[in-house]
């Protein structure tokens, strides 16, 4: 029986082998579910604190990106993807120490707050590293599951 090792399968985007096909889907049902478990933890106002609300939010952020990232990009290694997410969501956040008149207005619309943020903090970055953590950790799973003979 000759195989191809689960490192080709990646490499194609389009399979013939259903694993792929199958990783492919798990990682787009992971994205619906993040999305509005994300805005959920985000934007709620229960009893949890607002610094516990943001933080959460913003580690679904960072999985969701590794996540999309990972999905166009099957070529991209895993760990790369949550490296290149991490500095890029780093570098948004530094970002938002630079405020032309411009940038205010996008900050003002949801979307804009959303992608840009609207203030810099520096314990954002402990979440950020969180997420990308625990997005490489997800993505690793998904593709062992999916590919597990």
């Amino acid at each position: 029986m000759n195989k191809k090792p689960v490192s080709n399968l990646m490499n194609s985007p389009i399979s013939p082998d259903r694993r792929f096909l199958k990783y492919r889907i798990a990682l787009l049902i992971s994205i619906i579910v993040i999305i509005p478990l994300g805005y959920v933890v985000r934007f709620s106002r229960g009893p949890a604190p607002e610094w516990f609300n943001d933080s959460f939010g913003s580690i679904a952020y960072e999985v969701f990106w590794i996540l999309l990232v990972v999905l166009i990009l099957p070529r991209f290694s895993q760990i790369r993807a949550a490296v290149a997410v991490c500095l890029a969501t780093c570098g948004v956040e530094f970002f938002q120490l630079w405020t032309p008149p411009f940038l205010q207005v996008m900050r003002a619309t949801l979307p804009g707050r959303l992608i840009l943020g609207n203030h810099f903090s520096w314990s954002d970055f402990i979440s950020y590293f969180v997420g990308s953590f625990l997005g490489w950790l997800w993505v690793r799973w998904l593709q062992f599951t999916c590919f597990r003979l």
